[in-house]
């Protein structure tokens, strides 16, 4: 693509997660750790790592998708957990329509390569909140935490949700704009040994994030 693109890592005790992830990025992809609040030694392992590391004490995954964001840059963005389960040598082709103008989202459709990559509990939260959407007219049937679009665009949309319903009030937002949603199917292995799930990792948490979602839905944002 020829072009630097910062990468916004949201990151809660990932440490174990870290170097592998970081090593993996692809070249000109830089990254932009955003430290939730970790007791793990998180920061410091980023930045051995040589990753720009941002603090955002307000706990939740849309306070530090956000703080990334206005951290970050480049022109073209990319979101991407800092667990280990997905290979960040898949951004480019992620990014690819972004950066081509074919489209202005798009988001990764998780494919796991193995019956414990994603619990049976997440997988049914999550098909229940993407029907959601495509009964709104959202071409998605994925919350994927892998994500690339153009940063001044994102921060345009105003997403509020600061918690677990920031993907989706995002679809919602990016939907109701008129723009062009493009999901891509992206391998989903096991998060990296030595780290845990915030919402994958528990029926709770699940449920919680479930929660967020639906209030979210209720709300009708882009409605």
């Amino acid at each position: 693509m020829g072009t630097e693109v910062d990468v916004v890592l949201p990151c809660l005790d990932e440490a174990a997660a870290l170097p592998g992830v970081l090593s993996a990025l692809p070249p000109g992809y830089r990254a932009v750790v955003v430290d939730n609040g970790s007791t793990d030694g998180s920061p410091e392992v980023a930045e051995a790592y040589g990753a720009r590391v941002v603090r955002e004490a307000r706990r939740g995954y849309g306070a530090a998708v956000h703080t990334g964001l206005l951290a970050a840059r480049t022109e073209l963005v990319c979101v991407l957990d800092a667990d280990g389960s997905f290979d960040p040598g898949e951004l480019p082709r992620l990014a690819g329509p972004v950066a081509e103008g074919r489209a202005d989202l798009t988001a990764g459709r998780r494919r796991p390569v193995s019956v414990g990559a994603w619990p049976w509990h997440a997988r049914v939260g999550n098909a229940v909140i993407a029907a959601g959407l495509r009964r709104r007219g959202v071409p998605v049937h994925d919350l994927s935490p892998i994500r690339v679009a153009r940063r001044a665009a994102l921060l345009e949309l105003g997403v509020a949700d600061r918690a677990f319903g920031y993907p989706l009030e995002l679809l919602l937002r990016a939907a109701a704009a008129g723009w062009r949603i493009v999901e891509l199917d992206v391998a989903y292995a096991p998060r990296a040994a030595g780290t845990r799930s915030k919402v994958s990792g528990s029926v709770r948490g699940t449920a919680r994030a479930v929660r967020d979602m639906t209030g979210v839905l209720r709300a009708g944002v882009g409605s």
